[in-house]
């Protein structure tokens, strides 16, 4: 099984950024998703989860608004809409995908997960 997570970069304050994370070797159909973040001497930490059967999503108190996760069963891609960026949102973010099709913001409930992509807002 593979994540490949893409779609980080370098962003001013108030603007955009559109993660994406594509599965391999693995139907994505029954399983929840989520993206996680983990700022340097910080722990990780969830930002969003999609459930698989309804796409019902949960975000984090600190995106919501701003972010919204979602995914293409077709394509077997997890998707992440950041919009209205802060410096505070710089981290490196990783995408996941669940051990059941409950969407959780907890790491541990996760059983594969992506190498990473870094955000880095900053004017």
């Amino acid at each position: 099984v593979q994540l490949q997570a893409s779609g980080g970069g370098s962003v001013q304050p108030g603007g955009s950024l559109r993660l994406s994370c594509v599965a391999s070797g693995f139907n994505l159909d029954f399983s929840s998703l989520g993206w996680f973040r983990q700022a340097p001497g910080k722990e990780r930490e969830g930002v969003a989860s999609i459930r698989s059967s309804n796409g019902v999503a949960m975000y984090a108190d600190s995106v919501k608004g701003r972010f919204t996760i979602s995914r293409d069963n077709v394509k077997n891609t997890v998707y992440l809409q950041m919009n209205s960026l802060k410096p505070e949102d710089t981290a490196v973010y990783y995408c996941a995908v669940g051990l059941s099709s409950y969407a959780s913001s907890s790491p541990a409930n996760y059983r594969y997960w992506g190498q990473g992509t870094q955000v880095t807002v900053s004017s």
